[in-house]
Parts: structure tokens; C-alpha cells; sequence
């Protein structure tokens, strides 16, 4: 055993190849006080617009649909969020690594006024959920000519 610790960790069982933790510098930095992973409190969504639609793509694999939420809140705010549940720990399992994060993620999105708020559908695959949120036509203004007399 070192005196030293060293700064690219330790084993924690030497007969581990595997068990090599390397030193983070940011695992002190939870946004959750409850001790939850906060990785996935960090849950990535693109925001693109096409002429017809502005379309929301989050990834959240491992979820079902039943445990994502797609709402729309007063002043058209787009809300979406979901909860992950860590595995059950059972009293005789050996835990050698736990890096798959849990817990739960809320984005809130303000939306345009021409979104058509009454159409907005949600479609999950492979992990990916797709929010679509259709856009109203957006009427040009009629310019109406004025005769010049004299």
C-alpha cells in the first residue's frame, strides 16, 4: 500500500483488471441533493425549425414512454421530462461498477407564437424522443395600392 495516494486512483481489488477508478474532478458536483446521478439531469435535446415545424428530439434511452412526460404549460412553454429508476439492489449482489445514471431530468422550451399548440404529437424510438410542433402560416401582410390623384 502507498503512502502517496496516487492522482490516477486506485484498485480497489487488485485481481480486478477492471477496477482501475481514474480520479474526476467534477464527481463532487451534483446538481441533485438527493444523491441521484446528475448526469441525466443533464438530458440533451436539439432544437431545429423547418418551414412547417419546430422539431425536438431528446435522447432517453433505456425509457419507455410510459416514464417521459411531453406538456405544454400557460405561455406556450414546452415541458419535457421523464424519470429513470436504478436497478434493485439485491442484499447478495457484488456491485463492480454503477455508471449508468438515474433520476430525473425536466427542460422547459418557450415557444414561438405561430406554434400550433393544438397539433403537437410526440413519437419515442430507440431511445430517441421526437417532439414535432407544427407551425401556422405565417400571412403576409395585403398591400393594397392607393391611386394618387392630380
Amino acid at each position: 500500500m502507498s503512502l502517496i495516494p496516487s492522482i490516477f486512483g486506485s484498485r480497489s481489488n487488485i485481481l480486478d483488471p477492471l477496477s482501475l477508478d481514474l480520479w474526476d474532478p467534477f464527481r463532487d458536483l451534483a446538481l441533485s441533493s438527493s444523491g441521484e446521478t446528475s448526469q441525466f439531469a443533464a438530458t440533451r435535446i436539439d432544437w431545429k425549425e423547418s418551414p412547417e415545424a419546430h422539431i425536438f428530439k431528446a435522447d432517453v434511452p433505456g425509457l419507455k414512454k410510459e416514464e417521459v412526460k411531453v406538456e405544454v404549460e400557460e405561455g406556450n412553454v414546452l415541458q419535457i421530462s421523464g424519470v429513470r429508476s436504478r436497478d434493485k439492489e439485491e442484499k447478495n449482489d457484488t456491485w463492480h461498477r454503477l455508471e449508468r445514471s438515474s433520476g430525473k431530468f425536466l427542460r422547459r422550451f418557450r415557444l414561438p407564437e405561430n406554434a400550433k399548440l393544438d397539433q403537437i404529437k410526440a413519437n419515442m424510438e430507440n431511445g430517441v424522443l421526437t417532439v414535432t410542433v407544427p407551425k401556422a402560416e405565417v400571412k403576409k401582410p395585403e398591400v393594397k395600392a392607393i391611386d394618387i390623384s392630380g
